[in-house]
C-alpha cells in the first residue's frame, strides 16, 4: 500500500499555467520567422502545386517535403494533425517522425544541403495564427535534428496558398481544390536501327 497527498487545486492551477507558458514559448512570431534567414523558394507556385497534386491535403493535413538544391522533390509525407492544443514540441516530434520515415538524415554534413518545407492545410484565412507559430517552431527544430535546412512554411486555406513571412501567395490551389492527376511522361518514339538485313531491304525499296 502506498500513501501520498492529493495535489491541491492551487498546485493543479500552477501546473496548468506552467504548461500553457511552455507551449506559448514553443512558437515563432512572424517577425522572428522573417529574421531567421529562411531561404526563399524560387518557384513557390510549382512547389505548392506539386505537393497538392501528390498529397491532396484537406484541412488539418500537414505535408512535409524535402527539396534538393535545385528545388527538386526528394521525399515527402503527409499526416493529419491530432485534435489537441497547438504545441511546437508535439509538432516537432510529428515532423521528425515523418522525416525519419522517408529520408536519411544529413547530420554528418558540415552544412545542410537539402531543405525541408512544410505545407499546412487549415481552416480560416491566411493571417498568422498561434497554430502557425507552433508549426514554424516545430519545423525549425525538426530540421536541426535531422540535419536539414529549414525552409518555407506555407499555409493552404480556402482563400488559396501563402508563404508566411514572404508575402507571396496565390488563389490556386486552395483547400477545396479538386485533385489534379500527375502529368505522365510520354515515352519517345523508338529510334530506328541502322544496319543489317532490314536496312538493306529498305534501301532497295527506296531505290525502286
Amino acid at each position: 500500500m502506498t500513501f501520498g497527498f492529493a495535489p491541491s487545486s492551487a498546485a493543479s492551477m500552477s501546473t496548468s499555467a506552467d504548461l500553457s507558458a511552455a507551449s506559448a514559448n514553443r512558437l515563432l512570431e512572424p517577425a522572428e520567422w522573417a529574421a531567421a534567414g529562411i531561404p526563399l523558394l524560387r518557384n513557390p507556385r510549382e512547389v505548392v502545386s506539386g505537393l497538392h497534386a501528390r498529397h491532396q491535403p484537406r484541412p488539418a493535413t500537414a505535408v512535409i517535403a524535402v527539396l534538393d538544391p535545385d528545388e527538386r522533390l526528394r521525399a515527402s509525407a503527409s499526416f493529419t494533425r491530432r485534435t489537441a492544443p497547438a504545441d511546437g514540441w508535439m509538432f516537432r516530434n510529428a515532423l521528425l517522425a515523418q522525416l525519419r520515415r522517408v529520408i536519411p538524415h544529413d547530420l554528418r554534413r558540415r552544412t545542410p544541403v537539402r531543405t525541408a518545407v512544410l505545407l499546412y492545410c487549415r481552416e480560416g484565412d491566411a493571417r498568422w495564427t498561434e497554430e502557425d507559430g507552433a508549426w514554424m517552431w516545430g519545423l525549425r527544430d525538426a530540421c536541426t535534428l535531422h540535419g536539414l535546412r529549414c525552409g518555407a512554411y506555407i499555409t493552404l486555406t480556402r482563400d488559396g496558398w501563402q508563404v508566411l513571412g514572404e508575402g507571396r501567395g496565390g488563389r490556386r490551389p486552395h483547400a477545396d481544390s479538386p485533385a489534379e492527376p500527375f502529368a505522365t511522361a510520354v515515352a519517345p518514339p523508338p529510334i530506328p536501327r541502322t544496319g543489317g538485313a532490314a536496312s538493306d531491304v529498305l534501301r532497295r525499296v527506296a531505290a525502286r
